[in-house]
């Protein structure tokens, strides 16, 4: 249980190409971890940058243990049900949705990010035909 507001400055998922290696051959094995990056190995990435990844995931870790602390073990149970059913899409893939209910149980409401501007259906590439996406999500079922 950790109250940290702020992601560790430090990056702790370096992977060695030692353990990336293949059992048998003792080579980098690219299919299942990727092309080899040099530069990744030698040098280590930036502070800020793994801050950065990690700020969503440590400020809702800090929300669930403030939770827990102030109303006990259901609170963080319920606020992750939730998240779970809300995450989940349920509207057709054609119709615009917004995820307020995302933004308010992560508390994202109170800020102006650039998806909150940017994501407007007039820019959107994904616009399809509402009897093709139907036709998709039908054939998918069966």
């Amino acid at each position: 249980m950790s109250l940290q507001l702020t992601p560790s400055s430090h990056n702790d998922t370096n992977v060695s190409t030692f353990d990336t290696s293949h059992n048998e051959f003792g080579v980098h094995d690219t299919l299942r971890h990727g092309t080899r990056s040099l530069k990744a190995e030698v040098l280590p990435g930036h502070p800020l940058e793994n801050r950065l990844q990690e700020w969503d995931q440590t400020r809702w870790e800090l929300k669930l243990n403030l939770a827990r602390q102030t109303y006990g073990l259901h609170a963080p149970i319920k606020m992750m049900m939730e998240h779970d059913l809300v995450s989940k899409r349920t509207r057709m893939p054609v119709l615009p949705s917004s995820n307020l209910h995302t933004d308010i149980l992560l508390g994202k409401d109170e800020t102006i990010d650039f998806e909150d501007f940017l994501n407007t259906p007039d820019m959107c590439t994904d616009m399809l035909d509402v009897h093709t996406a139907m036709e998709h999500k039908l054939n998918m079922k069966i």
